[in-house]
């Protein structure tokens, strides 16, 4: 960097005029318009390049809405909101097609990251695979229904009184998230593992082999590939079916996998080394600014800014409040909640912006 770039460059942030050309994606969340990202992505590495063979009509499924609730629907994020750090660590996940392992306080906006990449790279529908403590990976693969298929025989025949034919097996295969962001396709898939700190010891192990391999194989239908080559399961996606051959979902284009964690458990060494990881701190006031700007539309008025100035405050001397707090007040503030003379309105302020301990 210049000495003139690292004169503009405030905290870490950068201006438009000072975006490397190899970035793609700019941390905004605007959609990038009549831009074709298979075109402009440049080929993978040799060791992360895939096998898988895309449909030739291969169009993301549309937002389901969810992306509106996360990011709010106004585009007030800028290019100096966003971090230099985590655009690069983004980019390069994007070109490395490595996974991204993204650490950081509760509410700090990095479930949202998966979102804002979907939505600024018109990559459809965020896939989101929510873990528990007792998550496997089984069940972020694929999941199959074998007593569902034998009832469902046992139920034709009753009805026909002969002996019926086996159901088609693809019936009762429905691809989880993981499994349906690694069926081949022209343009990535988003997937949002969310929370893995959550889970067992195992499951950070369990994803190195599809990380690195890129497939995996269902086993029911391996073993009945000879007399079904070709199966249709359901997938993740609503309403949406795919083709799976020979029992192996191979993919093409590399799925953008974005890991969450709140920095609760050390992972295993051999999976970090798989990873990139980027660590999002807490927002700043102007990003605060931006945020609430993007979900209450319209919202002005010198209580709002206030208030954002307040969180931001305590924000850093709680060491970290979860932005989620702030609109929450800013939206009772703005709906009527908020009468300058009452003394309830602090107090209902300090219950909201409480850290994320029990006392």
């Amino acid at each position: 960097m210049s000495v003139n770039d690292q004169d503009a460059t405030v905290k870490g942030r950068t201006t438009p005029r000072e975006a490397p050309d190899w970035w793609i994606y700019r941390g905004t969340g605007r959609p990038i318009h009549d831009i074709d990202l298979a075109q402009i992505l440049p080929a993978p590495p040799p060791w992360r390049a895939y096998r898988g063979d895309p449909p030739e009509h291969d169009v993301p499924p549309p937002d389901d809405g969810e992306v509106e609730r996360r990011l709010g629907t106004a585009f007030t994020l800028s290019e100096q909101d966003v971090n230099v750090g985590e655009l690069n660590l983004v980019n390069a996940a994007l070109f490395l097609r490595r996974p991204l392992l993204v650490t950081g306080n509760p509410g700090t906006g990095k479930s949202s990251l998966a979102y804002r990449i979907a939505r600024e790279l018109g990559l459809g529908r965020v896939l989101r695979w929510a873990i528990t403590s007792h998550t496997a990976l089984s069940s972020g693969l694929y999941g199959y229904d074998a007593i569902g298929r034998v009832q469902a025989a046992a139920t034709e025949q009753a009805q026909t009184g002969e002996e019926a034919e086996e159901p088609p097996i693809g019936d009762f295969v429905r691809l989880g998230p993981v499994g349906t962001a690694f069926l081949p396709s022209r343009l990535p898939r988003v997937l949002l593992i969310d929370e893995l700190d959550k889970s067992e010891a195992d499951l950070p192990n369990d994803l190195l082999s599809i990380f690195e391999d890129g497939e995996f194989t269902i086993e029911e239908l391996a073993r009945a590939r000879n007399r079904h080559p070709e199966v249709i399961v359901h997938t993740a996606d609503p309403q949406r079916t795919a083709v799976v051959r020979d029992g192996r979902v191979a993919c093409h284009a590399f799925p953008i996998v974005i890991m969450t964690s709140n920095g609760e458990r050390e992972f295993p060494p051999a999976f970090l080394r798989r990873c990139l990881q980027l660590r999002i701190e807490n927002p700043d006031h102007d990003q605060l600014a931006a945020i609430v700007a993007s979900h209450l539309v319209g919202e002005d008025g010198e209580h709002r800014d206030s208030l954002i100035r307040e969180f931001a405050e305590r924000s850093k001397a709680e060491g970290g409040l979860p932005t989620d707090r702030l609109l929450d007040a800013v939206y009772l503030a703005t709906s009527g909640a908020y009468q300058p003379d009452q003394e309830a309105w602090p107090r209902l302020v300090d219950a909201l912006w409480q850290r994320l301990t029990v006392r």
